[in-house]
């Protein structure tokens, strides 16, 4: 077993955030929009329209056909407007253009009204096609930002009351008002439940999509900033060889140099090589690193690196350890970003909320490694506590209650919990005792060790 410490200068980390009793859910910019800011395509709205116009005429002449008692001149005249405003839809614009969102709002209220209309003719609310206004909303909810969608609704819902009480004198005549009123209600719970439905849905995955492409943005970085270091180890070690040579020779010249300015020079040129390699030396100085190309890295390496940014933080000691299974030899591990950006996060979330103590641990056996990392803070609300890993989950005050000045959006735990899923590993979350948090994770041997994939 080695504890291991640092006193490095802090660097910059990505941080994750605490939920708390006060769990708040970060409101993005596109929330309060929904699902979208209006991405109907023109060439959706007039095929669906199509296919809205196929299924009316075949119900009416189904309708027709078994002597069903309606206005089929007035229904063909509906029918047959709205076939001409497609037509003129579909040759104004090109199919590809996306509506602006009263645009898209307007044509799914046609929509409505249409069908509405048809439905009056037909038999009012009791007409089982009346379930048709439900398909403009739930396409509205789907796809347009939350004021169109109650627009939608209320437009559905108003239909359905006034089909309720304005009766075409064939066929509703005959129901009772006490019916009638059920089958609007009905159909006004059914509006409401499928298109609150698609709209929790659309929400959900807009939130994921966004969370999941900042993961790969945070990946992407983390990729080059190891590609870096991978260059500046593999170029301290190729220049080594040069800067050597290119310093004896200066000496060489400077020990049979004929005047004073030409050794002078011949120094200056012995003294820049020799910063050069100093400067090389620093790149490379890496405790414990085993190879020269900054591509594998032992356990203590690893921890220590996760626990170097946060050294310096004022009032918590953070330390690590790294332990084994006796007669298992430790395993190097690949240099991977996904797992340093991941638990420097989770260490850098520990500091924030811990009372005095931070244990980064370290533990490898014949089956697998584990990292964990303790704090002593209040650890995690359980009321929360299952949440954790979604995204968008704060409760940061801001940067000056925190230690180490990050302001979060919600992201830290998703972030980090992907990228550590994406390598392998099983990640937990729960509460220490007596108090405090812990974030755990374990990965097969055969995921991360060098030579085990």
């Amino acid at each position: 077993m080695a504890s291991i410490g640092t006193s490095a200068a802090p660097r910059p980390a990505a941080g994750l955030d605490r939920p708390g009793p006060e769990a708040a859910q970060a409101e993005p910019d596109w929330r309060s929009g929904g699902g979208g800011d209006g991405r109907l395509r023109l060439r959706t709205v007039v095929t669906l329209r199509w296919l809205l116009i196929g299924l009316e005429s075949l119900a009416l002449a189904a309708g027709w056909a078994t002597g069903f008692e309606a206005p089929y001149p007035l229904c063909a005249a509906v029918i047959g407007a709205t076939l001409w405003i497609n037509i003129l839809t579909g040759v104004s614009s090109p199919g590809q253009r996306v509506c602006s969102v009263w645009e898209a709002t307007a044509h799914l209220s046609l929509d409505i009204v249409q069908i509405a209309a048809l439905v009056f003719f037909t038999g009012g609310v009791v007409n089982p096609f009346v379930l048709l206004l439900i398909a403009p909303v739930t396409l509205g909810a789907a796809t347009l930002p939350r004021t169109p969608v109650l627009v939608l609704g209320a437009l559905a819902c108003v239909a359905s009351v006034l089909l309720a009480l304005l009766l075409w004198p064939h066929g509703a005549a005959q129901v009772a008002l006490s019916h009638r009123a059920l089958a609007a209600v009905a159909n006004v719970a059914g509006v409401a439940l499928i298109a609150g439905c698609v709209r929790q849905a659309a929400e959900e995955s807009t939130r994921m999509a966004l969370a999941l492409d900042v993961t790969q943005a945070v990946l992407a970085r983390e990729q080059r900033l190891s590609a870096l270091g991978a260059l500046a180890a593999a170029a301290a070690h190729e220049l080594g060889t040069p800067l050597a040579t290119i310093a004896i020779v200066a000496k060489e010249l400077g020990r049979e140099a004929p005047t004073a300015s030409v050794k002078e020079d011949a120094d200056l040129l012995v003294a820049q090589a020799d910063r050069c390699r100093e400067i090389l030396r620093r790149l490379t100085e890496t405790p414990d690193a085993s190879d020269e190309v900054h591509e594998r890295m032992s356990l203590r390496q690893l921890v220590h690196e996760v626990i170097e940014p946060h050294a310096g933080a004022k009032g918590v000691r953070v330390e690590a350890i790294v332990t084994g299974a006796a007669g298992v030899k430790a395993p190097d591990i690949w240099r991977m970003p996904e797992i340093l950006h991941a638990l420097t996060s989770f260490v850098e979330n520990a500091v924030d909320f811990a009372s005095s103590e931070v244990l980064v641990t370290a533990r490898f056996d014949a089956e697998g490694v584990s990292m964990e990392v303790r704090d002593d803070g209040p650890g995690f609300s359980a009321e929360v506590l299952a949440k954790l890993g979604e995204p968008y989950v704060t409760t940061r005050p801001g940067a000056e209650g925190s230690r180490t000045g990050h302001i979060g959006m919600g992201l830290g735990f998703f972030i980090a919990k992907t990228l550590l899923e994406r390598t392998g590993a099983v990640v937990a979350f729960q509460n220490g005792r007596p108090h405090g948090a812990v974030v755990s994770a374990r990965w097969p041997r055969t995921k991360i060790e060098v030579g085990g994939r």
